[in-house]
């Protein structure tokens, strides 16, 4: 999975995400080229609630049935 910028610029590749004792594990790349590691704890992972909203979860809907758009420039 990719995470990209709002230029289309690749930001994170996540390249895999396992369980561990203090959460989950998330492994990829930043930039293309820096490794990278990350866990996300319990406690974070309830914190991420506050961002989501109605409107959130129907985009995230639409993203599974929609293609990738171009960016028009």
């Amino acid at each position: 999975m990719k995470l990209f910028t709002p230029e289309r610029a690749e930001l994170i590749e996540i390249t895999d995400i396992a369980p561990c004792e203090e959460g989950i594990l998330i492994g990829g790349t930043i930039m293309g080229a820096m490794p990278m590691k990350a866990i996300l704890t319990a406690t974070e992972f309830r914190r991420g609630f506050k961002f989501a909203s109605f409107g959130l979860g129907l985009a995230f809907i639409r993203m599974v049935f929609n293609r990738d758009r171009k960016i028009r420039s």
